[in-house]
């Protein structure tokens, strides 16, 4: 029986990727494989960020918070994507399907807010140098932050809510591979112009507010760059810029094409779906890692620190053999 007004159906079924169990079986060991990467490779920028302090500041702090992001976003979706691959039935209750709609959305909407977080700390390090410090002081970091994530998480609460009364009869078939907001309206049989109106006025609040604080403070920071009279230094500038202009082109070029394009089920709208929640998570510790000096460094550090420990324990083994 099913809960509130979803008195007809109980359940959604999604997407088949392919008819071939053959086939499936291969995407299961392949978005395994995406799935495994995504974790591990932001764990370990997060092991890096926490454990080296050369990255102690407030650049590489957002960036945890961006790796911890992109383990809970790729997790929204992904587990249920893979046990979907395995079994013949590929259902999520409604329920079900809301409660991944909330976290999509919240997971998608604070990534949005702390791209643009961290485009503003791009511009105080890049533009007033001499008083980042004071500028980007830890209560404030700590303060985006937790801001970015409490604006997401009320914006996905109220669309979840409006989502919650909706009527979903007869049509059940899900054009897609994981619940998302835009699928759910064509297979209600309710009203869903109040849902939609609210959607893209959300979404535009959300997308606009953020893409202009990226947009004004990387203008003020090419502005400064292009100031610089040393051609090293303007390189050096543009680096610390380039890994996260990489981040933001992924993140919103898939994600606004998604969101605001109509929902047909076509092929087009599940690669935007696609890049934005399966490959932006396994990318971005790439892009951070291989394009950014710093590190590599770190990288190296603690891969020097594990082999010296390891050298030692090794050390003490073979003089406890001889002494024995």
């Amino acid at each position: 029986m099913a809960l509130g007004n979803h008195s007809t159906v109980t359940e959604f079924i999604f997407l088949r990727l392919s008819d071939n169990p053959r086939t499936e079986a291969v995407l299961f060991v392949l978005f395994l494989g995406i799935y495994l990467l995504t974790v591990m490779g932001n764990l370990l920028l997060l092991l890096l960020i926490r454990t080296d302090s050369h990255l102690h500041t407030p650049m590489y702090f957002f960036l945890s918070h961006l790796s911890f992001l992109d383990i809970c976003y790729s997790s929204v979706t992904e587990p249920k994507m893979l046990e979907n691959l395995l079994s013949q039935g590929k259902s999520i209750s409604v329920e079900g399907c809301l409660a991944q709609v909330f976290f999509v959305f919240a997971t998608a909407g604070t990534e949005g807010c702390l791209l643009a977080v961290m485009a503003y700390d791009r511009y105080a390090a890049i533009c007033h140098p001499l008083l980042y410090g004071q500028v980007m002081g830890e209560q404030l970091c700590e303060g985006l932050v937790w801001a970015s994530w409490g604006l997401a998480f009320l914006d996905a609460l109220i669309n979840t809510l409006l989502a919650w009364n909706l009527d979903f009869c007869e049509v059940h078939i899900m054009s897609h591979f994981s619940c998302e907001l835009p699928s759910l309206f064509p297979l209600s049989c309710s009203d869903v112009s109040t849902n939609f109106a609210v959607l893209i006025c959300s979404a535009l609040l959300h997308a606009s507010a953020t893409l202009l604080l990226i947009f004004f403070s990387y203008a003020h920071i090419v502005s400064t760059i292009l100031s610089i009279s040393s051609t090293t230094g303007r390189s050096k500038a543009f680096s610390t810029c380039s890994s996260h202009l990489t981040a933001v082109g992924l993140f919103y070029s898939s994600a606004f094409l998604r969101y605001y394009m109509p929902t047909s089920g076509s092929t087009l709208e599940f690669v935007f779906s696609f890049q934005y929640s399966v490959v932006t998570p396994l990318v971005n510790p790439l892009v951070y890692s291989l394009k950014n000096n710093e590190v590599k460094a770190a990288l190296n550090r603690m891969l020097q620190r594990k082999c010296a420990t390891f050298q030692i324990a090794k050390n003490r083994q073979r003089m406890i053999g001889i002494q024995g």
